[in-house]
């Protein structure tokens, strides 16, 4: 299977174009699975939660999943995105699993950083896994990864590769991503983006490094901190399905979650 992730830069408020960019990068390739980044289309640093609904979109009604679901039917690929969901008078921090048949699963972030408490409400979709070929995909959203339990949920559930968009400013995740993959002996992709977004409230630097990992903990590729990056790699899922670290040590078997 390949895999992978674009890392870039997207323009604050500029849906059209950065919906354009990311789907002109993508024509060129050739792929099975591709994440892009937390917010992806819209940018991140909202002022309040009246500019997230301004630029935020139905799922039903969504020009940038419309845009994605062609691509994917094009080239014939699955999308996982982060994207800015208005539901009724409720806006998500989301991310939707997208393939040549359409959206085929939309999850909201459970867990809000920092500012993001001021412009979104907290997701209210359970974690679930979706059947991608011959791998199961479960979906995360950045500061998701300090929470053990997600991940966790979702290799239990059979997760052979989570899909981790994101917009990283702190310097922790991309590694504890290595810990998450080996205790759980799944494949994980980190897609974050790139850059500074300056709004009158203040700026905000993104640490780029987005990156693949193996289900042992191996770091398969990581890219620079601030250049644009689309990197598709070979796997085979089926390794994540082995959850043992020795002959006699299995991760999963040897919990005791009556203990805990």
């Amino acid at each position: 299977m390949r895999v992978g992730f674009y890392q870039y830069k997207p323009l604050f408020g500029k849906v059209s174009k950065n919906l354009a960019k990311v789907c002109n990068a993508l024509s060129k390739i050739e792929a099975d699975l591709i994440v892009l980044p937390e917010l992806a289309f819209t940018g991140y640093y909202f002022a309040d939660r009246k500019e997230v609904m301004h630029y935020a979109e139905e799922v039903s009604n969504s020009i940038c999943i419309d845009s994605l679901t062609a691509l994917c039917r094009e080239k014939n690929f699955y999308l996982v995105s982060g994207f800015t969901e208005r539901h009724k008078d409720k806006c998500f921090n989301s991310s939707v699993l997208i393939g040549p048949q359409g959206l085929i699963h939309l999850y909201r972030k459970l867990h809000l950083f920092n500012t993001e408490k001021n412009c979104f409400d907290e997701g209210d979709i359970p974690l679930q896994v979706n059947a991608v070929m011959d791998s199961k995909i479960g979906m995360m959203v950045c500061y998701d990864w300090v929470f053990a339990e997600v991940s966790r949920k979702l290799a239990l559930q059979g997760a052979d590769i989570i899909c981790h968009p994101s917009n990283l400013v702190l310097s922790y995740c991309q590694q504890v991503m290595l810990t998450r993959s080996l205790e759980n002996r799944v494949f994980s992709i980190t897609s974050n983006r790139t850059g500074v977004e300056k709004r009158p409230h203040g700026d905000l630097k993104f640490t780029g490094k987005s990156q693949l990992v193996a289900p042992n903990g191996d770091l398969l590729f990581r890219a620079t901190t601030q250049k644009e990056s689309l990197h598709v790699i070979d796997i085979d899922p089926a390794y994540a399905r082995d959850k043992s670290l020795t002959a006699l040590d299995n991760v999963f078997d040897d919990r005791r979650p009556q203990y805990y």
